[in-house]
């Protein structure tokens, strides 16, 4: 006879590496159907830290399966609009999200990610079962349970090993091995500021110029989400201290409120990464182990999808190890209703990436008049398609 850790879910003991938004989400998920989940997080702290982000509508749908989605609309700010500008501020295209929300019935909220990360360990389970300061460095899976090697020189076992341990997972090179990120070919900058006078509420905008990007997203709490993008050499540094300035050299010119945005924001309060995915994977599992977010399917941020995909990943994962039978059908199971379009958001992002720094004149001149051109109802049924659920 199967043991209960084999083929029924109640016994199952999930081990999380890594507690993003992915990690945390499954965590809450697993916590909600009665399966218990230990979570190991490199850092000390959940600290104040990153920039925003937006949950879109599928991923909202995610999220009431498990009941958090009103806990988190609670903590961001909705959209509206959404509308791509150039840098004179003059309109490509809008598309009205406040009404494809209502004929979804799913809210599309952006907020400061530490938020949605308070509000996913608030529910996670137990004190328990977040586990910070050490990391999962190695696995053993001999076949009816896996064993991770922490950080902190300790183990630990479960029936389940899942990496939601982002882009350098170690998880994923312990399933697949060495594999090199790629290097989009920009590199970008996020900031936080107080919202003061310079933002239209439920206006998401994002502007595009010649190889680079700016974007202006409202997250609620008096603030708004800043970023920007410029083609670059990868391993480009800011020289200490001059992030800003250099900023407000190379967005000189372009349409309010830019200027006062960046006028208006602390210096430790903008990051700067090179933007990387990876080429899409077949399988995401091998035995008893699996992979979830940005350690499965690392995608550039031009859909705004990374965080809702792996929010989607950890939400299906759950039903599915929730389900009975062995451990194996579930993650096949898994697989079977996410690789895909997971996937598909990963060559999507890359396509309007690439498409969105172009420098070329006559080709963003072309871009710009086509954009111009799309009927305010394709540019919605295109995004409709986007966010619309489907695992």
């Amino acid at each position: 006879m199967a043991s209960p850790s084999t083929s029924s879910p109640s016994g199952r003991h999930v081990l999380i590496a890594g507690a993003g938004i992915g990690g945390l989400t499954l965590a809450c998920a697993l916590h909600r159907a009665g399966l218990r989940a230990t979570v190991f997080e490199r850092a000390e702290a959940l600290r104040q830290v990153g920039a925003g982000l937006i949950v879109q509508m599928n991923a909202a749908l995610a999220l009431r399966r498990i009941g958090l989605c009103d806990a988190v609309v609670a903590e961001g700010a909705r959209a509206e609009q959404t509308v791509i500008l150039v840098p004179s501020g003059a309109r490509l295209t809008a598309v009205d999200v406040g009404g494809l929300q209502r004929e979804l019935d799913a809210p599309m909220v952006a907020m400061h990610r530490a938020r949605l990360q308070a509000v996913l360990h608030a529910h996670s389970g137990p004190a328990e079962t977040v586990r910070l300061g050490v990391a999962v460095t190695g696995f053993q899976d001999d076949g009816a349970r896996v064993t991770v090697s922490l950080s902190d020189g300790t183990t630990a076992s479960g029936d389940v090993l899942v990496g939601a341990d982002g882009l350098r997972s170690a998880v994923r090179t312990g399933l697949f091995g060495e594999q090199p990120t790629r290097y989009s070919g920009y590199t970008s900058w996020r900031g936080v500021c107080p919202a003061e006078h310079f933002v239209t509420p439920g206006r998401f905008s994002e502007t595009w110029g010649p190889g680079a990007r700016f974007g202006i997203v409202p997250i609620g709490h008096g603030e708004v989400y800043w970023y920007a993008t410029l083609n670059a050499p990868m391993g480009t540094e800011d020289a200490p201290g001059q992030t800003l300035n250099v900023l407000r050299e190379r967005f000189a010119g372009w349409h309010a409120p830019i200027a006062d945005l960046l006028a208006a924001t602390p210096p430790e309060r903008v990051l700067r990464t090179d933007i990387h995915d990876r080429p899409p994977l077949p399988r995401w599992s091998r035995g008893r182990v699996t992979l979830l977010g940005d350690a499965a399917h690392p995608m550039t941020p031009n859909l705004g999808q990374g965080g809702c995909q792996a929010i989607e990943d950890a939400v299906v994962l759950s039903e599915c190890l929730a389900a009975p039978g062995p451990v194996e059908d579930a993650l096949r199971a898994y697989e079977a209703r996410r690789v895909t379009r997971a996937n598909q958001m990963v060559v999507r992002s890359r396509q309007v990436g690439r498409m969105g720094q172009w420098e070329n004149p006559a080709a963003r001149f072309l871009r710009d008049a086509l954009l111009r051109l799309v009927p305010a109802r394709t540019a919605a049924q295109q995004l409709r398609e986007l966010v619309r659920s489907t695992s």
